[in-house]
């Protein structure tokens, strides 16, 4: 079944097509993870599925609703959004700020008798994060503080989680681990998963599906064996590069860059 459906997608700023007619369909229980180079429409197509860019041409469903005119409140209780960073939070601690993924369910009078419920206690139980609860969020390592902010995103109780390059900023090890418990979470949830990711090998390690953006199109859609070649490297990333498979998943080794092409009006 679709949960999110992008039909048509063009998005333009000043006077720059960023997203060109993108049609995705984004299958319930799948992980995608959205791929290419810089200022290809990443997260310009991330932020329109979740409701947060409205698109100058062409439309997004959530299930069979257009996501267009639904209230804020009802896209919340359905999709949860990591963004690439939070704004600063002097003192707020890891328990005040995951008890914010409830407002969506409980509305501002609900929180007002406190923000704390059972699916708060379930998010930090789930993402490991209990013996922080009452520690403020500024004191955490960087990969705390991601630890933190998926616990924000599952306390919204949402079946579709997008994550907009949840690995930024982390060392290879926090970024592994990130990704994993993203990927244990999506299973014994049942979780949707749209993900942009930088790194090719870590989006297809954990990926059901790549979908490769090139100028602002679909340049490639597809499990990630089929479509991740030393090809796709060339045409979407711009590098001289051999993938191989090593314990049965994909490796990417980058010999070079490839001459540059003109940029797409």
């Amino acid at each position: 079944m679709t949960v999110l459906r992008a039909e048509g997608v063009t998005v333009r700023f000043d006077g720059r097509t960023v997203l060109d007619g993108v049609d995705l369909a984004v299958a319930r229980g799948q992980w995608l993870s959205l791929v290419g180079r810089n200022g290809c429409g990443k997260t310009t197509l991330l932020r329109v599925l979740a409701g947060l860019h409205r698109p100058d041409a062409g439309a997004v469903h959530l299930a069979d609703r257009p996501l267009a005119g639904t209230p804020r409140r009802e896209v919340a209780k359905r999709v949860a959004v990591l963004p690439q960073a939070l704004p600063p939070l002097g003192g707020v601690t890891v328990r005040a700020l995951v008890a914010q993924g409830r407002y969506a369910v409980r509305g501002p009078l609900g929180m007002l008798g406190g923000g704390a419920d059972a699916a708060v206690s379930d998010a930090l139980a789930a993402t490991g994060t209990q013996a922080w609860a009452d520690t403020p969020v500024e004191l955490l390592s960087g990969g705390e503080r991601q630890r933190v902010r998926i616990a924000l995103a599952l306390a919204q109780d949402a079946p579709v989680l997008l994550l907009d390059e949840p690995t930024t900023y982390l060392d290879v090890r926090h970024q592994l681990e990130v990704l994993d418990l993203v990927r244990e979470l999506q299973e014994l949830r049942g979780l949707t998963v749209v993900a942009v990711l930088h790194d090719l090998a870590q989006a297809a390690r954990c990926a059901d599906r790549i979908v490769a953006l090139r100028d602002g199109r679909v340049h490639a859609d597809g499990a990630p064996g089929d479509v991740v070649d030393d090809r796709l490297l060339a045409e979407v990333f711009g590098v001289r590069g051999v993938v191989s498979t090593h314990e049965g998943r994909l490796t990417c080794s980058y010999l070079g860059s490839t001459p540059a092409r003109p940029v797409s009006a």
